[in-house]
């Protein structure tokens, strides 16, 4: 959609900014007012098509700020949480193209490298940006370049171990970094009264750096005594910052703590940091914002509009497409239903409560739930723990995030054979987050481990079976993994345990087999349909499973079809269609199979239905692969580029 006009004509100043050199003729005094009008074109365009809005909200003076004061692109501002990004976008030459973000062909809703020469590191996960910008300053320093390197770490962010491993290592190597903490009450929040801004001007301006450094350069002339007069100064100075800011954390790790101030006073922020950038070593500026700052109905969204869908610019309301619940809302739902029956059951999130569908375990069972921040491994080793203690943790995370706890899952929780539940949401494509988000890899990295169960649904009610299933399941850890998606409408059930590994034939045929799974199901079925248009009867296996495999009904496929489709919304290599051809290796089947799922790239951003169409993944690309395979050479088929 790239159809949405906005009339520049009526703002003062935004109409003449499309880069930061623009930026910079303009006077601090102008710069509430560019802001307000920034705040109001994002909603504009945003409310029309989606996206991730709070955060960006928050940081409004914070961004026109440090391009206000920093030579950018040469200096370097490293986002974390690519999220925060937006009115960056809008600063450094992509103002008009906004109306394209997330959109097919449009620009990314993240950091990109190779989207614009501003966005020097790439953010998508969280608590990146310390370890890249400590990175970027060692090589500038290798380099003998003289540039600012500006780390932006917020919304949540802190709550990630890996940056505090960057803080620790930034802080021994005594890099000249500056870091700032953008604090929006989900990580750290401490208090502001006015002897602490006070203090804080006082120790961040020109006069009062010069004379502590001149201070410290005299007591070093005084013989016998300049190491006892050289730590009472640092005591002194130290002991104000313990007593009257939150940064005593900050100060044994390494770096000179300032602030807090608050983030939505662009004068002060623009003094603060022009003070800042004179300084070398180590600095943290420690601002307060408010998430989703602008609209008044913020306060009422649970996440301070973290990420929308299309909405109401003046109420807030999520314009709606479908009445069909989410397999989300289908998942949370089922899990509080099933956790009121067995009290073993203990939800764990990390920092997602509402878009993993733990908010309704949260609201109904509380004392059951966990919410352990934007820390992956920790979860999963926290679940491994309880684990031990009987209890059957549901361990709730987006299949791209899980990613990062990789190592937890296999050396504390399968080597273990540890009970433990995955619910995997964001399965396969995620649509406009892009490639950042899509969940291409998870039946491919959870396949390798020994002791682990994969399933897959192919609708809400099946996800409802095979939740009761893994949590009767005593034998070693489950996952099942499902998409970002609503459900087809399927009717909802009691609660039914599955075999495991026991795949169901939907379709009878006798000229191709479609194997498939989760959400590839119903995709396959009305391929069939089409295909039966052209006299090619297909059979129709959901095969549920990705570990263990159906053998038995593998073996009755091997025997009655030569040529067999495996249908997956998960990368080829090493996936579903993968354990299938080692399936008929392993048992000496020689028959011809087609694996059709995502291919060795990572997909970009836009619709599903645009996604799955250019993959040829829908019900219509199915077909064609089917028919183009039953009537050509494989290898014809991958030389061609149709695969």
């Amino acid at each position: 959609m790239f159809d949405i006009e906005y009339d520049f004509s009526k703002t003062r100043f935004l109409k003449d900014i499309d880069y930061p050199d623009d930026l910079k003729k303009l006077t601090v005094s102008d710069l509430p007012i560019l802001c307000e009008e920034i705040r109001d074109y994002l909603l504009e365009v945003i409310s029309k098509i989606g996206g991730h809005l709070g955060a960006s909200l928050g940081v409004c003076e914070l961004t026109v700020a440090l391009h206000y004061v920093f030579n950018t692109p040469k200096d370097k501002i490293v986002w974390d949480v690519g999220h925060q990004g937006y009115i960056h976008k809008i600063l450094t030459g992509r103002k008009l193209a906004l109306k394209t973000i997330r959109q097919f062909g449009g620009i990314s809703g993240f950091l990109k490298r190779t989207e614009s020469e501003y966005d020097c590191f790439g953010a998508g996960h969280a608590s990146t940006s310390l370890s890249a910008a400590l990175g970027i300053a060692t090589g500038r320093d290798y380099k003998n370049e003289n540039y600012k390197v500006i780390a932006v770490i917020g919304d949540g962010a802190m709550t990630g171990g890996m940056a505090y491993e960057a803080m620790n290592n930034i802080g021994i190597l005594k890099k000249d970094i500056i870091v700032i903490l953008n604090d929006n009450r989900m990580s750290i929040s401490p208090n502001v009264w006015a002897f602490q801004k006070y203090f804080n001007e006082l120790i961040t301006s020109e006069n009062f750096n010069r004379l502590r450094n001149k201070i410290w350069d005299i007591t070093t002339r005084i013989d016998g005594k300049s190491d006892r007069l050289q730590l009472l100064l640092s005591r002194i100075e130290g002991g104000l910052k313990g007593i009257i800011t939150p940064g005593m954390l900050f100060e044994a790790l390494g770096f000179r703590y300032f602030g807090p101030i608050n983030g939505h006073n662009i004068a002060k922020l623009v003094k603060i940091l022009n003070d800042i950038k004179k300084l070398k070593g180590p600095i943290l500026l420690h601002i307060i914002t408010e998430k989703g700052k602008g609209p008044q109905y913020a306060d009422k969204h649970s996440q301070k509009l973290h990420a929308l869908n299309p909405f109401d610019k003046t109420t807030g309301i999520e314009i709606k497409k479908s009445n069909n619940p989410s397999y989300t809302e289908i998942f949370g739902k089922s899990l509080v239903e099933l956790a009121k029956k067995n009290h073993k059951l203990i939800g764990i999130c990390a920092a997602m409560p509402d878009g993993t569908g733990l908010n309704h375990l949260q609201r109904e069972i509380p004392e059951r739930y966990y919410d352990v921040g934007i820390a992956e491994q920790h979860a999963v080793t926290f679940a491994a723990g309880l684990a031990t203690e009987g209890y059957k943790p549901i361990v709730a995370i987006y299949s791209t995030f899980l990613q990062r706890a990789f190592d937890q899952i296999i050396h504390d929780i399968a080597l273990q054979n540890l009970n433990v539940v995955f619910a995997i949401d964001r399965g396969g494509l995620v649509g406009a987050d892009g490639p950042t988000h899509h969940g291409s890899f998870d039946l491919t990295y959870l396949r390798m481990i020994p002791n682990m169960v994969i399933m897959a649904p192919k609708d809400e009610n099946e996800l409802r079976n095979m939740l009761y299933t893994a949590t009767v399941y005593e034998k070693g850890p489950v996952a099942i993994r499902y998409p970002r998606a609503e459900g087809i409408g399927a009717k909802l059930g009691n609660f039914k345990e599955l075999i495991i590994g026991k795949a169901e034939v939907l379709r009878k045929g006798t000229d191709v087999a479609i194997l498939a799974i989760g959400n590839m199901v119903n995709h396959s079925l009305k391929a069939a349909e089409i295909l039966k248009e052209k006299g090619i009867d297909a059979e129709i296996v959901n095969m549920r499973f990705v570990k263990p495999l159906d053998a038995m009904i593998l073996k009755n496929i091997f025997d009655n079809f030569s040529k067999i489709v495996t249908v997956e919304d998960n990368s080829i290599i090493g996936g579903f269609g993968s354990a299938i051809s080692e399936f008929a290796e392993q048992y000496g089947f020689k028959n011809d199979i087609l694996m059709h799922g995502l291919p060795d790239k990572f997909i970009e951003h836009g619709s599903l239905d645009e996604l799955y169409a250019l993959l040829k993944l829908d019900d219509k690309g199915i077909a064609e692969v089917t028919e183009m395979f039953l009537q050509q050479d494989k290898k014809e088929l991958y030389n061609k580029g149709n695969l």
